[in-house]
């Protein structure tokens, strides 16, 4: 006898799971024993967690640096130097080398005040700017009042004006000696009344021993000759250049050629 049941498949299972767990069903043949399935119990599950990342932070600290003094610097101050004052005490002139021989560059007055700014190694002469002018020139300490160390002063050469575009130096340079007497001789060089300031000898002679500064001027052009007291003994030798002079200044020096003692 064959009996169907109408139900739905959930309520179907749990119909036969009661009826297997009461051992109910009746047997069944036994060709069948192999084909009844098996219920084995629904395996539990184990959940298990990874740990999760661990982040560690590490913090480095600020550092707060204090400064350290900077070394002190001891400032030390070089004076400037101060050059010697002049002023002018009597009516004079200013010239463009150490001596009278040399061209008049202007003329000084008393009160003029100046400072000075060299000297030369062979005479005593002054190399001065004076307050009024805007160029040196050069005065005798006989006609001025001197406050400050003229020692001090560094030496200064002649810077001559020139060399003139006018006129040649003299030529047929000539020297002859007769005893200590050398007489040094040259052709005039012509030149107008207006610009004629004669002729300059730049020359060094022995006298007793030394070897002295000797410069000579000569008023103009038609004085063309000129006599030195020369004399033997001196370590080094003697000599000299002559010059062409005319207002505007000087021409190229001539070598004179000096005779030995």
């Amino acid at each position: 006898m064959l009996f169907l049941f109408a139900c739905s498949p959930i309520e179907e299972e749990d119909y036969l799971l009661d009826k297997i767990s009461t051992n109910t069903l009746p047997p069944l043949p036994e060709e069948t024993t192999g084909l009844i399935p098996s219920f084995s119990p629904m395996p539990s599950f184990t959940l298990t967690l990874s740990p999760t990342h661990t982040f560690t932070q590490t913090l480095t600290p600020t550092i707060t640096l204090t400064p350290t003094p900077s070394a002190t610097f001891t400032v030390t101050f070089t004076p400037t130097f101060d050059f010697p004052d002049v002023v002018v005490k009597m009516q004079a002139h200013c010239r463009y080398g150490p001596a009278r021989a040399f061209l008049h560059a202007a003329d000084l007055y008393p009160g003029d005040h100046g400072t000075v700014r060299g000297r030369f190694q062979y005479s005593a002469w002054l190399y001065v700017k004076f307050d009024k002018l805007n160029y040196f020139c050069w005065v005798s300490p006989s006609v001025v009042d001197v406050n400050g160390d003229i020692t001090r002063v560094y030496f200064t050469k002649p810077r001559l004006p020139g060399p003139s575009v006018l006129y040649p130096p003299p030529s047929n340079v000539q020297a002859i000696r007769d005893g200590t007497q050398v007489t040094v001789s040259w052709s005039r060089v012509s030149m107008t009344e207006d610009d004629d300031r004669g002729y300059m000898l730049d020359v060094f002679v022995c006298q007793q021993g030394n070897l002295i500064w000797w410069p000579v001027g000569l008023s103009d052009q038609y004085q063309t000759s000129y006599t030195f007291t020369d004399e033997p003994g001196c370590a080094q030798p003697s000599g000299g250049v002559l010059y062409t002079v005319e207002k505007h200044g000087y021409s190229q020096p001539a070598n004179i050629p000096w005779p030995v003692p």
